[in-house]
């Protein structure tokens, strides 16, 4: 088994970065013949994944946190789907939020994460592709494993990633922080969805969350009953309670009863179509896939049934 592990050293506030060495000694006991690179900024861990698909390697590690889980897929995957089918991908979670690894119990910190992979198997996931506009309005596509939003949500990922203090404190806390501040800005837009060509409708939101997986915003529970191999989103729409009850309130998404509130609805589905109505035309909406700053409205997400084979 030849693995690449694709490495973002500064992930974790550089914490990955110092502990490489023990990290890279308890990896090797689970993949024996490993090549390593190490990313130098935003977007590099796609290009480094791609290369390696195409040097041969048949297994790709990621290590690092959610943005760089989301940069290897989206190495992995071309418009038309995966770039190498019989690929197997695996992640070692060391970063500021580690949202995706919640969908599987697995413990924060990359020893937990290891200690994991030892012991897995390779089971096949759902991907979720989003086709939007990028920040200065060029069609883009992105895949993702775990979650994209728009909305507040994505006015939040944009805070996070900009900040540097925070950050310091942890995941949790950025995010709880990025939250509150733009909650008291957000206002509620008006937005068309469409889910599976039906239930057209115009909805007044502050999030709504595109769901594979379950946790987004360093721990909240936003998608509780989303599985990763059903086949279908959770599309959970969030919108309508005035913003002094969200804020009272917000403690609930982190334990998932927010799905029982009376502004709170979840659809499934495989195709979702969003597009901004009149009033929001001077105001983007903006979308985050995996925490990571994706573009804005208009967009369309599909997801692709088991594309993906993990070993977690």
């Amino acid at each position: 088994m030849s693995a690449f592990v694709v490495v973002n050293p500064r992930s974790g506030n550089g914490r990955t970065g110092r502990e490489w060495k023990a990290i890279s000694r308890r990896l090797a006991s689970v993949y024996p013949q490993m090549s390593v690179g190490f990313t130098t900024g935003r977007g590099q861990a796609m290009s480094l994944v791609r290369g390696a698909l195409r040097e041969g390697f048949d297994e790709i590690v990621a290590v690092g946190g959610d943005g760089t889980i989301n940069e290897a897929v989206n190495g992995m995957f071309v418009p038309d789907g995966p770039l190498e089918p019989d690929a197997v991908f695996a992640f070692v979670t060391s970063g500021t939020g580690g949202d995706f690894r919640k969908s599987f119990g697995i413990e924060a910190g990359w020893s937990a994460a290891i200690d994991r992979l030892k012991r897995a198997t390779v089971r096949q996931i759902d991907v979720g592709r989003v086709q939007c506009l990028s920040g200065n309005g060029r069609p883009t596509m992105r895949h993702f494993i775990n979650i994209a939003s728009f909305g507040l949500s994505g006015m939040v990922i944009d805070s996070v990633n900009r900040a540097s203090i925070s950050k310091m404190f942890g995941g949790s806390f950025a995010f709880a922080f990025h939250s509150v501040s733009a909650m008291l800005r957000y206002k509620n837009t008006p937005v068309r969805i469409m889910v599976d060509n039906k239930d057209d409708e115009i909805a007044t939101i502050s999030v709504v969350a595109v769901a594979n997986g379950q946790f987004f915003g360093g721990g909240m529970k936003v998608a509780p009953d989303a599985a990763l191999d059903d086949g279908l989103f959770d599309v959970v729409v969030m919108g309508g309670a005035p913003a002094g009850q969200s804020l009272s309130k917000m403690n609930l998404i982190y334990t998932g009863d927010h799905i029982k509130e009376a502004h709170v609805r979840v659809v499934r589905g495989k195709h979702v179509v969003v597009a901004p109505v009149a009033e929001t035309a001077g105001r983007p909406v903006l979308v985050e896939t995996d925490g990571e700053f994706a573009g804005r409205l208009p967009a369309s997400f599909e997801i692709l049934p088991r594309a993906l084979n993990l070993r977690c």
